[in-house]
């Protein structure tokens, strides 16, 4: 086996963030740290066609559809999801750059950040 190597650190890690986007990550990653939250997202994402019907959301869980409809609003007011009434019925799909803003912020940097250690080797197990 080889060793393989990496570039050194996340975004977060790259500089200090600012006042205001700690404030607006802070929201976002508070809105997915509940389970419930969290598989919503996912199944929102992940449904055919990149929405979701709250329809099918709801026989996913054993929690009553007001419980539901309040973690969907947690999420649409983090700004991860949006909805769109037709009929009786929301239909949810993903914001996909408040979901890209938040995978970057721990996504591997391309290049190392300056005084920070270039490549970390990542020894086989």
């Amino acid at each position: 086996m080889t060793a393989t190597t990496t570039r050194c650190c996340a975004p977060i890690a790259r500089e200090p963030l600012s006042e205001t986007d700690a404030a607006d990550l802070a929201v976002m990653l508070k809105a997915v740290a509940d389970p419930v939250r969290l598989r919503l997202l996912s199944m929102i994402g992940s449904h055919a066609g990149g929405e979701a019907c709250v329809c099918d959301l709801t026989d996913a869980f054993d929690l009553t559809a007001p419980t539901i409809s309040h973690h969907l609003k947690v999420l649409r007011t983090a700004g991860l999801i949006d909805g769109e009434r037709r009929g009786t019925w929301v239909y949810y799909r993903i914001i996909p750059e408040a979901v890209n803003k938040l995978g970057a912020l721990f996504a591997p940097l391309t290049e190392p950040s300056p005084g920070r250690p270039g490549d970390l080797e990542l020894l086989p197990v």
